[in-house]
């Protein structure tokens, strides 16, 4: 991680506690402008709890969040002004099925931001385009495929202009040959600077994209490093482990 970045996340002793269950236990780490994060762990392993957290869709129980220098877990924080910057793609799409693919783009920019609806169409059509999907503009979530909705849910987050996206498994919902169309359009916003966080079972992508992998497990993070370490030269016993199942 280059030092001259800026600092976009600092997170600090995380946790969170479903009852007597520690799914998140003492977190730690930063995440800078630019940066591929790449989270990888087992099931159950509080990999998605920490994604969520990162934008107070799961609230913790402790520990801070500085997002842009701001502690956004202070209860004074308005939180939906930061989520505006915090982009977010889920594993199933959550389009807006009464809609038009174009409708479901421009609804935010128009709301949130208060863009214009030529402003925000013109914005909407450059990344449908982006993605090979323009045709798909007036046509509504059921008449596409699951790799094109996820594609589309890609880009509307891009229509918000966020400093960062976070990726909550974003190919599992998909068949497998529809998950390389996904991979595509992120391997492209990555090279493109996109500060993006991201959890996933694609081992081949985690390797080539990310410019860094965590692997966590009972809510710890058990060993961060450059995809090249991470995969070729595993430290963490338990990492070693996951890897011979999933390699």
């Amino acid at each position: 991680m280059s030092d001259n970045k800026q600092i976009l996340f600092e997170i600090k002793d995380l946790c969170k506690d479903f009852g007597k269950v520690k799914v998140l236990d003492h977190i730690s780490t930063t995440i800078s402008q630019g940066e591929v994060v790449v989270i990888v762990g087992p099931s159950g392993s509080g990999k998605s709890t920490f994604l969520r957290s990162l934008n107070l869709l799961e609230v913790p129980t402790g520990g801070s969040i500085l997002f842009e220098g701001l502690d956004i877990t202070d209860p004074k924080c308005d939180i939906n002004k930061h989520r505006q910057k915090i982009g977010m793609v889920f594993q199933h799409f959550n389009l807006f099925p009464h809609k038009t693919i174009l409708e479901n783009m421009t609804l935010a920019p128009m709301k949130v931001l208060k863009k214009s609806k030529d402003e925000a169409e013109k914005q909407a059509m450059e990344l449908l385009k982006r993605v090979g999907l323009e045709e798909k503009a007036n046509a509504y979530p059921a008449q596409l495929s699951g790799g094109q909705k996820q594609r589309i849910a890609i880009v509307r987050s891009l229509c918000m202009n966020p400093d960062v996206i976070l990726f909550d498994e974003p190919t599992s919902a998909l068949d497998p040959e529809m998950v390389g169309e996904v991979l595509n359009v992120m391997s492209d916003l990555a090279k493109g600077g996109m500060t993006m966080v991201i959890v996933t079972h694609e081992m081949g992508f985690a390797k080539e994209v990310g410019t860094r992998v965590l692997f966590i497990d009972e809510g710890q993070i058990k060993e961060e490093n450059t995809p090249q370490e991470f995969f070729d030269h595993p430290q963490n016993e338990r990492l070693k482990e996951f890897l011979s199942k999933v390699l």
